[in-house]
């Protein structure tokens, strides 16, 4: 017993051993980008990160908020992943949905007092130079079997014959085509009415299977598919993909700068289903969920693709490496953010996860890779619970200087004009003023979205490729800036850019002042 026990701990270590091995290989000096992705998802569903309960007051709900912005903003995160509908439910007022119940306790019922959640989470992301997706779980209906305590209004009570029972939970059932066009609407209720940089889908698309389950489709597999599919996994997918392409269209015709993208499992097909899969041996969404995820981004339907790619390096049945690799070999010129599980931090068990260098160096290896555009963490509490001391990394060295998302040029490719007559103050409260002029309207008439303004020392050379002299990323088109931390005696030379809702951004508008 003592000697199995030695080779266990003997095997363990020497794991520990190669993955830091590996890891240490890894390039250390890799420069900060000034463009670079950088997500979390904020999960509503059973209150894993906001609000802290259904029963919360709406004015603390609000707080709490604001407070998870402002710690992901200091921590240099510049994109939230907001759940919004978790359950065919509504975090905001302008749904046809009920309210969630993951809100306010009970479905159908309204904030008190009230407010639209969404509207005020656009608003404090903006605030704070933060992107905001909308992200929808597309067939989910309830999370558990107690359906008496839906509400008259939930679809699944107006429309009871579009679901099926999967594992205890009722699911839409995708290969109805009335079920895919409402979930566009849903959709597009957001699109046309919120001020969100994007809309995001995460990886439920069929259930993933449970032993002993069965998805109960035949009947609408024979009303809707059998004539042209002769196999009723190939008519799932192809239900999927109607609704991705009916979505991508949809909301680029009422809102053509507006990003849509998906977080798929990790996994496409594994090597030996198909050569063009990944070297892997795990479950893969194009099996297990229908959900023929690379086809997306090859096609052009979505402008991201956001793989959850939560295994660690050398990981025997799907290795991060291997997997990053093979996404960025086929994002198909889009973008590519990787799905990264500070969840999984210091997880019992697991040698690659306990490696407190582990996501620092997974950090490293997108970095060195030009076709991958940044990350998303899973989720918002693991990443501000600061695990290892991963998210303090996160502020002091990997996100130490601001990022602008990456732009999407098969979207918005003009950049706007340079603001007009920069100028520069003292400001009464001490410290620097800066007011400009509104630049014209660009070449596509585009209004400007917001500015970027930068600091150097005089005589210093003015590169805007370098992030470290960012000192305000503003969403939002006021003509005007403080730097409350400029030094009286010296002279500096002030660099403002206008940028449009895509990022693209201006020629510079520079000026120099000497700060006596």
């Amino acid at each position: 017993m003592i000697k199995k026990r030695f080779v266990l701990i003997a095997t363990i270590l020497l794991s520990c051993l190669r993955l830091q091995a590996q890891i240490d290989t890894i390039k250390q000096n890799n420069p900060v980008p000034k463009r670079e992705f950088r997500g979390v998802w904020v999960a509503t569903v059973t209150n894993i990160d906001w609000p802290s309960s259904g029963r919360t007051p709406a004015d603390r709900q609000k707080q709490e908020l604001v407070n998870i912005f402002e710690q992901h903003r200091q921590t240099g995160i510049n994109a939230i992943m907001l759940q919004v509908r978790p359950a065919a439910d509504a975090f905001y007022a302008k749904s046809r949905e009920p309210w969630s119940k993951w809100l306010t306790g009970q479905q159908g019922k309204a904030p008190e007092p009230f407010y639209d959640p969404l509207e005020f989470a656009i608003t404090e992301a903006h605030k704070r130079g933060m992107e905001l997706h909308a992200w929808f779980n597309p067939y989910r209906a309830t999370m558990d079997g107690n359906f008496n305590s839906l509400s008259p209004q939930h679809v699944t009570r107006i429309h009871p014959d579009w679901f099926f029972t999967y594992a205890g939970r009722k699911l839409f059932n995708p290969g109805i085509p009335d079920v895919r066009a409402y979930i566009v609407q849903v959709i597009l209720d957001v699109v046309k009415n919120y001020d969100v940089d994007g809309i995001h889908m995460d990886d439920y698309f069929y259930p993933y299977p449970v032993a002993g389950q069965r998805i109960n489709d035949q009947a609408t597999y024979e009303q809707y598919g059998s004539s042209q599919f002769t196999d009723i996994r190939d008519w799932r997918r192809s239900n999927v993909d109607s609704l991705i392409h009916m979505l991508g269209d949809s909301i680029h015709k009422y809102r053509p700068h507006m990003k849509f993208g998906i977080s798929p499992f990790g996994i496409w097909k594994n090597e030996s289903q198909d050569p063009e899969g990944s070297e892997t041996h795990g479950g893969s969404a194009y099996y297990e969920n229908f959900a023929d995820s690379r086809k997306w981004i090859k096609e052009g339907w979505v402008d991201y693709i956001n793989p959850q790619i939560y295994w660690p390096f050398n990981n025997r049945a799907a290795a991060f490496e291997k997997l990053a690799d093979w996404w960025s070999d086929n994002a198909y010129n889009h973008h590519l953010y990787i799905g990264q599980a500070a969840y999984r931090i210091n997880e019992p068990g697991s040698p690659g996860f306990k490696n407190p260098n582990q996501l620092p160096a997974q950090i490293r290896y997108m970095r060195n890779n030009p076709r991958v555009q940044g990350s998303v963490y899973f989720s918002s509490a693991s990443l501000r619970r600061n695990p290892l001391g991963f998210t303090d990394s996160l502020r002091t060295n990997y996100y130490k200087t601001p990022a602008l998302p990456p732009v999407m040029l098969w979207l918005d490719s003009v950049a706007p004009n340079a603001p007009r007559q920069l100028g520069v103050v003292r400001h009464d409260q001490g410290g620097i003023q800066l007011r400009w002029q509104t630049p014209l309207l660009a070449a596509d008439n585009e209004a400007v979205y917001g500015y970027v303004v930068y600091r150097f020392y005089f005589g210093e050379k003015v590169n805007l490729s370098d992030p470290s002299h960012i000192i305000s990323i503003k969403y939002d088109n006021a003509n005007e800036a403080t730097d409350p931390t400029a030094e009286r005696g010296k002279i500096y030379t002030y660099v403002v850019t206008a940028i449009d809702r895509l990022k693209n951004e201006s020629v510079p508008a520079v000026t120099t002042f000497n700060y006596q």
